[in-house]
């Protein structure tokens, strides 16, 4: 009952507190809360909605899971965002210029960009293991440099095709896409919402059953105890940050393979960034990651209905800004709030302990 209060507290103390914060921005601008709310849970049963919300929900899962692999060892890998997009990218090249069998194919580009993902990542991995180097500085960087290598690689003369006023990589063709499920007008959810409820189990599954997870978690805890272990530190942080790039390598290609079909200038771009605030919500819980992702799709695409009822469309981002806020605040609330109950309960055991000795 405390694990789950531990994890599921602290993120609805942060949705309520933005929710009341929100509230009271649309009470001063003048406008009602609750037509505001309405508008949006409505918008959720018209058109493409809510296929939407759970497509990109499991874009944000993806993006999360690969930051909350990091957060285990008290790692920041703030380069999600730019592993995500080359590994998009030169997936998407090589899709469009192998011929080979359906599934196979498609499994390439998985593959293809989980390694990509990997070794962008594998970088700041090195550096962060051999030289000290902050692996938030290098993430950084390596950002910035992964957008001019996207630029390089798309260009006329290399792997680019000009497709009017955008230039994309060659289409990938109906072999090596991921087919998803249509639901006519609703849309079609993509197929990469299953793989992304897989790599959720396998993420539990490492962390809770396997010996790698509780090196990785005691590393992140106390590296020196995990050292005086017998746990190799400097291979923990290579490992970690090479599964974690390697999952955000996968970030990208719902809409790749489900949608898009080749990678341009234009592409989204943002997932990354928004997955560590997803998984600063869910705590890097498989569970609360779910949640806190299907929520900011919600805001996302529901955002779409304010306009409608005048409602400034901004409010929603000072909603997504609070929770990030105000989470970090809400989790030292309830662990201080635990360490109390347990030095009561803790008291309490010592008192009657005693009382029993004197009798």
């Amino acid at each position: 009952m405390t694990r789950v209060r531990t994890v599921l507290l602290p993120p609805a103390l942060a949705i309520v507190f933005a929710a009341l914060l929100c509230a009271i921005a649309l009470v001063i601008s003048g406008d009602s809360p609750f037509t505001a709310l309405a508008a949006m849970i409505t918008q959720v049963g018209q058109g493409t909605t809510a296929i939407d919300i759970v497509n990109n929900s499991a874009i944000y899962y993806i993006s999360a899971l690969a930051v909350a692999i990091g957060f285990q060892m008290k790692l920041f890998n703030i380069g999600i965002e730019g592993q995500f997009r080359l590994a998009a990218c030169v997936a998407a090249i090589v899709g469009g210029t192998l011929v080979l069998p359906p599934v196979v194919h498609t499994i390439v580009i998985l593959l293809v960009a989980a390694a990509v993902g990997a070794a962008w990542a594998g970088i700041a991995a090195l550096l962060k293991a051999y030289r000290g180097v902050s692996e938030v500085i290098s993430t950084i960087m390596l950002n910035f440099l992964a957008t001019g290598l996207i630029a390089f690689l798309i260009r006329d003369e290399v792997f680019g095709d000009q497709q009017g006023n955008n230039i994309s990589t060659t289409p990938i063709p109906p072999s090596g896409q991921f087919p998803g499920i249509p639901f006519g007008s609703s849309g079609t959810l993509f197929g990469m919402v299953f793989v992304a409820a897989l790599l959720g189990l396998g993420y539990w599954f490492l962390l809770n059953r396997t010996r790698f997870g509780f090196e990785l978690k005691a590393s992140g805890e106390s590296p020196t105890a995990a050292t005086a272990g017998g746990v190799n530190a400097r291979r923990m942080i290579i490992i970690a940050l090479l599964l974690s790039g390697a999952v955000a390598g996968l970030v990208g290609l719902p809409e790749l393979l489900g949608r898009d079909l080749a990678y341009t200038l234009t592409s989204p771009q943002g997932y990354g960034f928004t997955g560590i605030a997803v998984a600063l919500l869910g705590r890097n819980h498989p569970l609360g990651i779910a949640l806190g992702a299907l929520l900011w799709a919600f805001l996302d695409k529901s955002a779409l209905a304010l306009d409608a009822v005048g409602v400034p469309r901004e409010i929603v981002l000072i909603m997504q800004g609070s929770v990030v806020l105000s989470v970090v605040v809400a989790y030292e609330i309830v662990r201080r709030y635990e360490l109390a109950a347990e030095q009561r309960r803790v008291a309490a055991e010592l008192r009657a302990a005693a009382e029993k000795v004197a009798a």
